[in-house]
């Protein structure tokens, strides 16, 4: 088998703006809490009125169909921030002890359509996804880490936006921590720019068995791309692991990729370069995977059923997202803008999930 690693393109030393931000400034700022307003609050309950009263299923939620002309405009200055800004958001304000599940639902996917179009989340085409700890064994190659309650590494998700929406929070731990992956670039590259350079090459990354047809079980893809004027990061770097693990064939990597990519881990979890929040009942995060690595701690969970940590989440294409390059159509399928990113198999039904499954 031929070992081909890709070469890194000029890159700058040093990449500004707002999206270069270390969790030590942001954890003393509050622009990125934004706290919905009593008069939005009512618009989001006369719109779930409507949406339930003209009988339409959930897929048929766009738009035009949950219309919200005083959050609408907030909304697409909320997502210029999250694409095109620091990265990320916290949106606050919503009762979701008020609503049932299926209003709740209702509500986080209106929101969502305004910010983009919904990509399925697994194999099972989940659209709506649950994030909880379903008892699942993380050593069966395909349970992903979302089904427990073990920590999760830093990483990206496979579409351009991930949202997440707190239901119910842990009895202890479980807490969502980001970190820029500009920032990290602009360090690597001033302590061990040898070690950047390798995180241009192409690392075999595991599908977890959730494999598109014609495709390998692992997808090769560099963990930085400098592309169109911009720095865009993918990673999981669990799954690039257990790709060496369980497929011979993929290509093996070198001792120096091995220390890049423990760099890699390390400056995430530096605690002057991430930001740790805690989640509470009704709080919207939404995050660009292009530029923000996410993460969880360890949690224990409530014993009553009830009570148990339940986030809903939703993965999301925006209209106006950035470019990407070539190589992402391993992992996106197509690129086109509003109409990429997910998981698409031949057994994949694409549905709207009110309950874990």
């Amino acid at each position: 088998m031929t070992e081909v690693i890709d070469c890194p393109p000029v890159v700058p030393k040093y990449i500004d703006g707002d999206a270069a931000w270390t969790g030590s400034e942001m954890a003393s700022r509050g622009e990125w809490i934004e706290m919905l307003t009593a008069a939005e609050l009512q618009e989001l309950d006369e719109a779930i009125r409507r949406f339930k009263a003209s009988g339409a299923e959930l897929g048929d939620i766009s738009p035009v169909t949950f219309e919200l002309p005083l959050l609408a405009p907030r909304l697409r200055g909320i997502l210029n921030d999250v694409i095109n800004g620091r990265g990320f958001v916290m949106l606050r304000g919503f009762d979701v002890d008020r609503h049932s599940a299926e209003e709740t639902a209702i509500a986080y996917l209106g929101i969502g359509a305004h910010l983009g179009s919904f990509r399925s989340q697994n194999a099972a085409g989940h659209l709506l996804g649950h994030v909880k700890d379903t008892g699942a064994d993380v050593s069966t190659p395909s349970v992903r880490f979302y089904q427990t309650n073990r920590a999760l590494e830093y990483h990206t998700d496979s579409c351009d936006i991930v949202g997440l929406l707190c239901l119910k929070t842990s009895r202890a731990g479980g807490e969502s921590r980001i970190v820029s992956s500009i920032s990290i670039y602009n360090k690597m590259i001033r302590i061990r720019p040898d070690l950047v350079e390798q995180l241009f090459h192409a690392f075999p990354t595991d599908r977890r068995g959730e494999v598109p047809e014609g495709r390998l079980p692992w997808f090769d893809m560099p963990v930085f791309n400098w592309h169109a004027g911009q720095l865009t990061t993918i990673y999981v770097g669990q799954y690039i692991r257990s790709a060496q693990k369980n497929f011979p064939a993929a290509r093996r990597l070198t001792e120096k990729e091995i220390e890049a990519l423990e760099l890699l881990d390390a400056l995430t979890n530096d605690p002057d370069l991430n930001l740790q929040m805690e989640f509470s009942p009704g709080d919207m995060q939404f995050l660009h995977n292009h530029q923000i690595l996410h993460s969880r701690t360890d949690f224990e969970d409530w014993p009553e059923p009830a009570r148990k940590r339940h986030l809903m989440r939703l993965w999301l294409a925006p209209r106006n997202a950035r470019a990407l390059p070539e190589c992402f159509s391993a992992r996106y399928g197509s690129l086109a803008p509003g109409d990429r990113g997910g998981i698409i198999t031949n057994q994949t039904r694409l549905t709207f999930a009110l309950n874990v499954t």
